[in-house]
């Protein structure tokens, strides 16, 4: 019998008002949908079976739009709505680290850009997808990549 593990994370706004959404998917399948995330941090968490297979951990923002971002004359952006995800863990084992070395995030700069995909450090701030592949069992795959 496979056990699982416990992801936990949590998600926030830079602006209370600007009604961002926010997807988190395993394996494509929705584990938490939100159409307006909180100023505050709201704290997720679902269980991942700890088998041995590869799977796809997804964040992905939703509904921003060219308002939720100010700028100036010379083009500075003044102020901006981001989503901020924090203190991801897989049963209480923080992946600060492994999440900047290995997160991908993959945006067209909410269309006025071509797409591209970066490194990911703890803030969304245009429509696309943040992807980190792992592992099960987690334990093994923690020890390759801590």
């Amino acid at each position: 019998m496979n056990s699982s593990i416990t992801v936990t994370c949590q998600v926030g706004s830079t602006n209370p008002v600007a009604k961002l959404g926010i997807e988190i998917c395993l394996d494509g399948v929705i584990v938490y949908e939100c159409e307006h995330v909180n100023f505050e941090a709201t704290p997720v968490t679902f269980e991942v079976i700890d088998d041995e297979n590869e799977h796809e951990l997804s964040f992905i923002l939703k509904n921003k739009t060219q308002d939720h971002t100010k700028i100036d004359e010379d083009g500075n952006i003044i102020s901006d709505s981001n989503i901020i995800i924090s203190d991801l863990a897989f049963d209480n084992i923080k992946l600060k680290h492994i999440v900047t070395k290995l997160a991908t995030y993959s945006h067209d700069y909410n269309g006025s850009g071509p797409q591209t995909q970066s490194k990911f450090y703890g803030e969304m701030g245009c429509n696309g997808t943040v992807a980190l592949r792992f592992s099960t069992p987690i334990y093994l795959w923690l020890l390759e990549h801590m």
